[in-house]
């Protein structure tokens, strides 16, 4: 290998540490900038909506053009950001059809889609349906480097608890379903006038006080009935603390057994690797 290209894999190496990994001072600055970066993008994606920054008694407002072209600013970071990410790890392919890769490309594509069909003919209504595609831009949020290593690892805690939240909402189910029937027998015997017009009207409703939202679109009026709604409140708030338990618990057992990094691998981008790894445990690549 020449010195031009051991350099250049020099560069590229350093390029993927600081982009991600979070454990060095570059890396956790470009993280701090891009996660200011992506929030500004989100506020001038939102104001951009508000009718009272389209135009002022029928002029138009200076605030318009500000948006404009802090949006084509926005986009122009996101663009050498996305460039950036590909040109630095070794299977460009592999990024550019992950998840994040798709969202940084969302967080790009509809202002070039409507710099296209703008500059073309074409009906208005085909113009608005392209303009709407930039608020997929509010996708970006979901790259927010701060919060990816924790909302992966609860994501593989779900995971983990999945058979025990199965069994959870099977329970769920079997109760809302007996409630929701004796509700409706005891309803349509005793009140004539009962909106309880079927088992599975019962069954919604039962599904709603159970999960103390309790819309009050139907309520029972019969003592009986008054009564069942209770025990079923009290059976609900005693099930909401059922599956954060579940969860809480593979969270604490995962902190309790190793130590995480937070650098990906260079080659097939996973992470959830041991903090002392050398080697990626799902492809073998050099970390």
């Amino acid at each position: 290998m020449s010195h031009k290209n051991r350099e250049e894999q020099t560069v590229q190496e350093k390029m993927h540490e600081i982009i991600f990994g979070a454990h060095t001072t570059q890396g956790w600055l470009f993280d701090m900038g891009l996660l200011i970066v992506i929030v500004l993008s989100v506020i001038s994606n939102s104001l951009e909506t508000v009718n009272g920054f389209e135009k002022v008694d029928g002029l138009e407002n200076p605030w318009n053009d500000a948006l404009f072209w802090a949006s084509w600013v926005f986009t122009g970071l996101f663009t050498i950001e996305y460039a950036l990410r590909i040109y630095c790890v070794k299977k460009p392919w592999r990024f550019i059809f992950s998840f994040w890769g798709i969202v940084d490309l969302l967080a790009i594509l509809p202002e070039y889609l409507l710099l296209l069909f703008s500059s073309a003919s074409g009906h208005a209504s085909a113009f608005a349906a392209i303009r709407s595609l930039r608020l997929l831009r509010v996708f970006r949020i979901l790259n927010l480097s701060w919060f990816q290593r924790e909302g992966e690892d609860l994501g593989n805690a779900i995971w983990r608890a999945r058979g025990k939240i199965v069994v959870f909402i099977m329970v769920v189910l079997i109760i809302v379903t007996i409630a929701g029937t004796i509700m409706y027998d005891v309803e349509s015997t005793f009140d004539s006038e009962s909106k309880f017009t079927s088992i599975p009207l019962g069954i919604y409703w039962a599904i709603v006080t159970m999960t103390t939202v309790g819309f009050g679109d139907i309520v029972p009026k019969t003592t009986a009935g008054q009564f069942i709604s209770a025990i079923l409140i009290l059976v609900g708030y005693s099930l909401i603390i059922v599956p954060t338990g579940f969860v809480s618990a593979e969270v604490l057992d995962r902190k309790r057994r190793r130590v995480i990094s937070t650098v990906s691998c260079p080659s097939c981008l996973t992470e959830d690797h041991d903090d002392d790894a050398v080697f990626c445990k799902y492809c073998g690549g050099e970390m």
